[in-house]
């Protein structure tokens, strides 16, 4: 039976390249120097510090910019944290970078396939939802109300098999 799989699957390298492109440059930045303005990643975590919310804010923007230019889609870095100070007049903000089709996301996925009339079947299975279906094209059709209806996570189709 045709099936494919849907994921959300960033390319953890070139986060990690564009991280430390954004990083050099903060250390080179004039508006930058003597203050605390620097990221990392950790893990599937990115750390933004600075001196106060505006220049992490600055800090986000050349981030933004440097992901865009690597293709990372902006939607894998979940930006929703809130800016915490650290001591004194620091402040810090952790980004986590979206990986793996959450339930919520999931659930959305498989109520739009409901309610498409399509022949296919969507189902949850950890972090990747699977749709199956009897006809190729059906599949297709599938993929492409998908990419309609969830524009806010860069998902991905994978493991189309006949």
């Amino acid at each position: 039976m045709p099936s494919f799989d849907t994921v959300l699957e960033p390319n953890l390298v070139e986060i990690r390249n564009a991280v430390d492109q954004a990083s050099k440059e903060v250390g080179t930045r004039f508006d930058f120097k003597g203050t605390s303005a620097r990221v990392e990643l950790k893990d599937k975590e990115v750390t933004v510090y600075g001196d106060t919310d505006f220049q992490i804010g600055q800090v986000l923007d050349i981030l933004t910019a440097k992901l865009t230019k690597r293709s990372v889609d902006i939607r894998f870095v979940d930006r929703s944290a809130k800016i915490e100070k650290i001591g004194g007049d620091k402040v810090k903000q952790v980004l986590k970078i979206r990986e793996g089709v959450d339930s919520d996301t999931g659930k959305k996925i498989q109520g739009v396939v409901k309610q498409s009339k399509l022949k296919v079947q969507a189902s949850i299975q950890g972090d990747v939802v699977r749709v199956t279906g009897a006809k190729r094209d059906d599949l297709q059709a599938a993929i492409a109300l998908i990419r309609k209806e969830i524009a806010d996570a860069p998902l991905g189709f994978t493991n189309f098999r006949d």
